[in-house]
């Protein structure tokens, strides 16, 4: 891969949405079971450790444990769900289904086929965060207009872990390859991203370490949105959300395509 390839913007076109379109036809066939899924276990986490061990917890840095467990919550369902559709989703499709092949004999071209898939994980990701946020309604866990200034957040992080995903998934010899990465990347990521407790609760090295997990940063802009954090340090964590999105989109677009146009 070129480095001038990191600064270019994938050509895409209305194939792409056509690609997202299957899915969600799919989807919508399966809503009521996809939808139960990804949004029963982030539930039972919030009862669990959000009431349960919550009501062990005063407070967390002078606000109720709930609600600095919550914020945390609707960013690893991101993660979860749009790195999980990214990865065996995806990697199904790739290789025993063959659909992207079958896809090809049509006007659709691996560009779009990459961008549509990155476009449905990031979609699902965010389907979940909202089937969350519903949930998270009726125990009071909203009640200021702060949730719609991090959506948009939130489902940036979709995004960023479907590339994510999508790379791993090229690089994928078969279905248990995924495990280094679930076990080596994404359960860390859950555990010491500040999801749980504060940064500053860890080591100094673990603390260094954390700041270059993507989810690190996602917690900390959705938490800072729902609880008043300074603007410019909000500001700083959604620059690198960004940016590490844009890099992980260029390498996955580079990985599928090279597979697909061999």
């Amino acid at each position: 891969m070129k480095f001038k390839d990191f600064f270019t913007m994938p050509q895409v076109n209305s194939g792409a949405f056509q690609v997202w379109s299957r899915n969600f036809l799919y989807f919508k066939k399966t809503w009521l079971v996809s939808l139960f899924w990804i949004v029963l276990e982030p539930v039972v986490y919030l009862g669990a450790i959000g009431f349960g061990l919550g009501a062990f917890v005063n407070n967390m840095g002078g606000i109720p444990y709930i609600e600095f467990f919550f914020p945390a919550l609707l960013s690893t369902t991101a993660m979860m769900v749009a790195f999980f559709e990214a990865t065996y989703g995806n990697y199904t499709k790739l290789t025993h289904q063959k659909t992207y092949a079958t896809i090809m004999l049509t006007r659709v071209g691996p560009e779009e086929i990459v961008a549509g898939e990155l476009l449905w994980a990031a979609s699902k990701g965010f389907f979940g965060v909202v089937g969350v946020t519903i949930v998270a309604l009726f125990f009071g866990l909203i009640d200021s207009y702060k949730i719609i200034l991090a959506l948009p957040i939130l489902f940036l992080m979709s995004a960023l872990f479907s590339c994510i995903g999508m790379v791993f998934t090229s690089f994928a010899r078969n279905y248990d390859s995924f495990i280094y990465s679930t076990s080596g990347l994404i359960v860390p990521m859950s555990l010491l991203s500040g999801t749980y407790f504060p940064l500053e609760q860890l080591p100094s090295g673990l603390r260094y370490l954390s700041y270059l997990f993507p989810l690190t940063h996602g917690v900390a802009a959705v938490r800072g949105v729902l609880h008043d954090g300074t603007p410019w340090v909000v500001g700083v964590h959604i620059l690198v959300l960004l940016l590490a999105t844009w890099l992980f989109m260029n390498v996955a677009f580079f990985r599928i395509r090279s597979k697909l146009l061999k």
